[in-house]
């Protein structure tokens, strides 16, 4: 019984019931004009929603709001007509929602009125004007039909509102092309998503790996001079980080902030002065024209630069780094080369190589990562166009 009730007790209910009574403000403006063609509205809602683009937004509103309030993802499009079958779809929501409207403004007036009538008619009372309930004698047992006009009501509101809330998914629903549009955009947030998991990945990886690496060569050297040197290069890189830090926080709360501040490979050098702060004999070797690598993938090198290097402090420690950045044609060749001192690293863990490669290939390039002629390589070529 009380789940029976339940509807009753829901805002959505009243919401639904007001959505279905607001057409027949028009109707009822109409008949106060001419009360001999009543079908006029529903006539005049052909060119209507034909026509006019925005009948469909401001529908969808409407339906967002009273029949489906508080669900964000209420399958109810808020966009105008974009096509001709979107503006079909709007005239028939039109069309029924006013056949509907009619029928819910009806059964809220005359069936509590005939409920009214069958409680007079089992008191003794004759009801009159009443084509619903034609009694010509009050008889007491009316009064256990009394209850049945208030059920029927209680279910015309609930399954007229169960009802205009589905025909307003189906008719007002998104078309194709919006949720073609819709996946688009939820496509790209992830990307974005998954690029700054990256970005945080590898600055602040890098960071953390020299800061480690000059801790304990220090310790190490116990040399005074040496520790302020590496004293200095853990300040310079953390500071680096703190800033990519920021950027990527800006990022999430500015989602339109450009990306133009993202340090690209014309900023390289600072990399590699940490590298060789934290022990690495890194030889470093640019040929080519780097101002006019696109900005894209300079920024996307930069950060495949800086994991490379992570990964050669972070495994191989202070051993020989060999740098080619090579700008000929159409590419742009970064190699990056250290001498294998232990067993040869998995080259298909660790989510270092895997955004490397994935970085790549986003752009349209290769990437290879593994041992080479004695040699740990990652050797990445990705296109200028």
């Amino acid at each position: 019984m009380a789940r029976l009730l339940r509807p009753l007790l829901r805002g959505t209910t009243y919401t639904r019931l007001l959505h279905l009574w607001v057409p027949m403000l028009i109707v009822s403006v109409w008949i106060f004009i001419d009360s001999a063609t009543p079908w006029v509205p529903a006539l005049m809602l052909v060119p209507v929603g034909l026509l006019i683009p925005g009948v469909r937004r401001g529908e969808g509103v409407q339906a967002h709001l009273l029949l489906t309030p508080g669900e964000e993802d209420s399958g109810i499009s808020t966009a105008p007509s974009a096509t001709w079958r979107d503006r079909f779809r709007t005239v028939l929501w039109l069309e029924t929602r006013m056949a509907l409207s009619v029928a819910a403004c009806y059964a809220t007036v005359w069936l509590p009125l005939l409920a009214v009538d069958l409680t007079g008619a089992a008191l003794g009372r004759v009801p009159t004007n009443n084509p619903l309930l034609p009694i010509s004698e009050p008889h007491w047992s009316y009064a256990l039909l009394a209850p049945l006009p208030m059920i029927a009501l209680y279910a015309v509101v609930v399954g007229l509102g169960e009802l205009v809330t589905a025909l307003a998914r189906r008719l007002l629903g998104p078309s194709p092309a919006e949720r073609i549009a819709a996946l688009e955009e939820r496509t790209e947030l992830l990307l974005e998503r998954t690029r700054i998991a990256r970005e945080l990945h590898d600055s602040i990886g890098h960071a953390l790996t020299v800061a480690v690496v000059q801790a304990g060569a220090a310790r190490a050297a116990r040399d005074p001079e040496f520790t302020d040197r590496a004293l200095d290069a853990i300040e310079e890189t953390g500071r680096a980080a703190l800033e990519d830090l920021e950027r990527v926080l800006g990022i999430l709360r500015e989602s339109r902030r450009p990306v133009s501040s993202r340090p690209a490979l014309t900023d390289a050098d600072r990399l590699l002065e940490s590298a060789r702060a934290s022990g690495a004999k890194v030889d470093a070797d640019f040929t080519g024209p780097l101002e006019t690598v696109p900005g894209p993938v300079s920024r996307e090198g930069y950060r495949i630069l800086q994991e490379a290097l992570t990964n050669v402090l972070r495994h191989a420690g202070a051993v020989p780094v060999r740098v080619r950045v090579d700008v000929t044609g159409g590419n742009l060749g970064l190699e990056v080369r250290n001498p294998l001192t232990a067993g040869v690293p998995d080259t298909d863990g660790g989510s270092g190589l895997r955004g490397i490669r994935e970085r790549a290939a986003l752009l349209g390039g290769r990437a290879h990562t593994g041992p080479d002629e004695g040699d740990w390589q990652v050797h990445v070529e990705l296109p200028l166009r």
